[in-house]
């Protein structure tokens, strides 16, 4: 089939990948300008546009892909589909409505469950056993079209979201191309979604990193898995009239100590051992064996502790 392809980040390149290696004549990549990135601030290419351009596929970066000149030219290839994976703007009927057979998306939940932009984190966060990859039909309304396929997978008990959403990613890949494969044999079954059921996931930001010290150590623990890489669960730390901002990159929670809860305030660190130190949550603890001072690089909890000398009655803040 002839295929235009809307995608930018990571997450979107096996898809890609996928539809070249099944024979699809993927006719261009839309991808997102190319943005300033890391300290240099110079602007990089989008994965997507590297493999599209590695392949000698052509590259179209909109400001908008709803414009005028984004419609010419989509209208001007007369596409069978319209793949979307992780694009990053919001499509117009104009755009959802250009191909012939179908505007299809590959979104990492099994929908309705977590529409939006930050669907991974979501089921972290939710502590959701399972979790998946739905392809779908696009419409104007977010997230809402008919279902054409589904992919369930568990979710690791200590994974973090880059990890899961890599993983999503190459689900994704198989579950679109044996969705085109139902669309072009005329197989394919179109399941309405249960508006009922909806839940969102929005747009992460910075702020949505901030540990809670009062929270249950279980709900920390899926925060700090849930925020890794972007935007990190980042603490405070006050030591000598100063402010120590750290994001704990990898923790784990451990009930309280014989059923009842450690002694001290949310946030307080209790214990500090040869190589973890444990961290009084509003339930449990949260033990500690990775994190980041800012602007600096990962330290094990051990290299942590030696080179701060962490000591116990410390106490960690939120701002």
């Amino acid at each position: 089939m002839k295929i235009v392809f809307l995608g930018t980040p990571d997450f979107a390149v096996p898809s890609l990948e996928a539809l070249i290696e099944a024979g699809h004549d993927v006719q261009m990549v839309i991808t997102q300008p190319d943005r300033p990135k890391g300290r240099t601030g110079q602007p990089q290419p989008p994965p997507v546009k590297r493999i599209a351009q590695a392949r000698g596929i052509p590259v179209y970066q909109p400001e908008s892909v709803n414009s005028e000149e984004a419609a010419s030219k989509l209208a001007s290839l007369k596409p069978d589909v319209l793949v979307v994976a992780a694009f990053g703007q919001i499509l117009k009927k104009r755009v959802i409505d250009a191909p012939r057979i179908a505007c299809l998306n590959v979104h990492a939940s099994l929908l309705p469950r977590y529409r939006g932009a930050a669907p991974v984190p979501a089921s972290i966060l939710g502590g959701d056993p399972l979790t998946g990859v739905t392809i779908q039909k696009m419409v104007r309304k977010l997230d809402a079209g008919d279902i054409i396929r589904q992919e369930t997978t568990p979710v690791g008990a200590n994974e973090t979201a880059d990890a899961l959403r890599d993983r999503l990613a190459r689900i994704g890949a198989r579950a679109l191309i044996e969705a085109l494969n139902d669309l072009e044999g005329g197989t394919a079954k179109l399941t309405p979604q249960d508006d009922s059921k909806a839940t969102y996931a929005p747009m992460l930001t910075k702020s949505d990193g901030l540990i809670k010290w009062p929270q249950a150590a279980e709900q920390i623990a899926r925060h700090v898995r849930a925020m890794t890489p972007w935007p990190g669960a980042y603490t405070f730390l006050p030591r000598g009239g100063k402010t120590l901002r750290l994001t704990i990159r990898r923790a784990e929670a451990q009930p309280p100590p014989g059923g009842g809860q450690q002694p001290g305030l949310p946030g307080e660190i209790v214990s500090v051992g040869r190589d973890t130190f444990a961290v009084r949550a509003g339930c449990g603890l949260l033990i500690v064996h990775e994190l980041q001072p800012a602007g600096k690089q990962p330290l094990t909890a051990a290299e942590f502790i030696r080179g701060y000398r962490l000591r116990t009655g410390e106490r960690f803040a939120e701002g």
